[in-house]
């Protein structure tokens, strides 16, 4: 089901985990952890909220590959994968995305009529 790019990419960056992180900005991001990969992944989806607020398709092209990368090291470092996240994709579709969130935060969803 995954996207034979986003499959390389998860592959690129698993043999790339445990290179030397002088070398390696894979490594780097591992080596200063999960926080900091957490925190790289924030910077750029503002970069990305940045560049579509301002109408710049070309920087958010580019944003949203950064965003994609540093979500792609962060799934492998709580050994999670693009696939795990189209599974949980595939499980929601159809349902209204006001009850999915409701049924996750406890809240009902508001009625049609609201």
């Amino acid at each position: 089901m995954t996207d034979n790019r986003l499959l390389r990419l998860t592959e690129t960056i698993r043999s790339r985990r445990g290179a030397d992180p002088e070398t390696s900005y894979v490594a780097r991001l591992f080596h200063m952890g999960r926080e900091r990969i957490a925190q790289k992944l924030g910077e750029e989806a503002v970069e990305a909220v940045i560049a579509a607020a301002t109408g710049n398709a070309e920087a958010l092209k580019g944003e949203a590959a950064d965003l994609v990368f540093h979500l792609a090291v962060l799934l492998e470092s709580m050994g999670l994968s693009f696939e795990d996240v189209l599974t949980e994709l595939e499980r929601r579709e159809g349902v209204s995305g006001l009850a999915e969130k409701a049924a996750r935060s406890g809240v009902a969803a508001p009625d049609k009529g609201d």
